[in-house]
C-alpha cells in the first residue's frame, strides 16, 4: 500500500470561452459599473455601496411579489418563506449602511457635486418597493418617464394591490371581518389606517400565538420593523453627512427623511397591539 502523499485535485480551469461562474454570475459586468466623477478615493464605496442597495431592494421586491402571489392562492406557507428571507435581505439591505455611517460634511462635499440631481429619492427599485408596501403615489412615476421600461414596471405595481392588500383580502377570506371599503378601495392610492382592520388584528393577536394568521403577522411585523430602522438608518447617516442642507436631488433633505421615518407601514399590526 502507497504511503505517498497525494495532492489534492486542482478545479477545472480550461474553459472554452468564460467561466460557467461568470455566465451566471456576470461578475464582469458587476464589477466594471464603477465609473468614477470625481477623484476622492471616497467615491468608490459610496458608489458600490449605494449600487448593493440596489441588488437587495430587487431582491426583497422579488420576495415580496412572491409573497403576495402566494397569498392570492392562500398558500400561506410559501408567502411566509418569502417574507422570511426578506427579513434576512432587509437586516443585510440596513447593514449596508454601515460603511457610510460615519461620513463626514467634508467627506462627502468631496464628491458630492458628482450626484449633480442624483438621489435616492429617484430609485425605481425603491419605488417598486414602497408600493408593495403600500405606499402608492401617482406623482412618483413622473422622474421616470424618460425611461420606459421603469415607468411601465411602476406604473403596472401602482394598480396592482400590495403586499398588505394581499394579507386583508386573505383575512377576510378566512372569515374575518374586513370592511368592504377596505377590500374595494383603490390600490393605486396610499394605504389609509382602518380600525376595523385594528380590531380585526387584534382579535388574531387574542388567540392562538402558533395560529397561521398571527405568525403571520409576526412576519409582517418584522418587515416593517426593519423597514423603520432602514429609514431611520438612512436619517442618521444623511444628517451626519449634510446636517440640514436641501437634498441632492431637490428635496428637503433631512427634514424629509424626518417625516418619512414616523410612519409605519402596515399600521394596524402595531396600534392593534394595545387592544390585546
Amino acid at each position: 500500500m502507497s504511503h505517498e502523499a497525494h495532492e489534492p485535485e486542482t478545479p477545472h480551469l480550461d474553459f472554452q470561452g468564460t467561466t460557467p461562474y461568470e455566465d451566471y454570475v456576470k461578475a464582469d459586468v458587476l464589477t466594471h459599473l464603477q465609473h468614477l466623477l470625481s477623484d476622492d478615493p471616497g467615491e468608490m464605496v459610496f458608489l458600490v455601496t449605494t449600487q448593493v442597495m440596489e441588488l437587495w431592494f430587487t431582491c426583497i421586491v422579488h420576495e415580496w411579489e412572491t409573497a403576495a402571489k402566494a397569498l392570492r392562492k392562500d398558500d400561506v406557507p410559501t408567502a411566509m418563506d418569502a417574507l422570511k428571507r426578506s427579513i434576512r435581505e432587509l437586516e443585510a439591505l440596513n447593514g449596508s449602511w454601515t460603511p457610510l455611517a460615519q461620513l463626514t460634511p467634508q467627506q462627502f462635499n468631496s464628491y458630492r457635486s458628482s450626484l449633480g440631481e442624483g438621489s435616492g429619492f429617484q430609485s425605481a427599485m425603491y419605488r417598486r418597493l414602497e408600493f408593495l408596501l403600500g405606499e402608492k403615489s401617482a406623482s412618483m412615476l413622473v422622474p421616470h418617464r424618460g425611461s420606459p421600461r421603469a415607468y411601465a414596471e411602476l406604473e403596472k405595481a401602482l394598480h396592482e394591490p400590495s403586499l398588505y392588500d394581499e394579507v386583508l383580502r386573505l383575512l377576510a377570506r378566512r372569515g374575518h371581518p374586513v370592511p368592504q371599503e377596505v377590500l374595494g378601495r383603490d390600490v393605486s392610492q396610499r394605504y389609509e389606517s382602518s380600525p376595523e382592520v385594528e380590531r380585526v388584528w387584534a382579535d388574531i393577536y387574542s388567540g392562538d400565538e402558533d395560529d397561521e394568521l398571527a405568525r403571520l403577522g409576526e412576519a409582517l411585523t418584522d418587515v416593517a420593523e426593519l423597514v423603520w430602522r432602514w429609514r431611520n438608518d438612512h436619517l442618521v447617516a444623511t444628517r451626519r453627512a449634510m446636517g440640514s442642507k436641501p437634498g441632492t436631488g431637490g428635496s428637503a433633505g433631512v427634514a424629509w427623511l424626518e417625516r418619512r421615518a414616523q410612519k409605519n407601514v402596515f399600521p394596524e399590526l402595531w396600534t392593534a397591539r394595545s387592544h390585546v
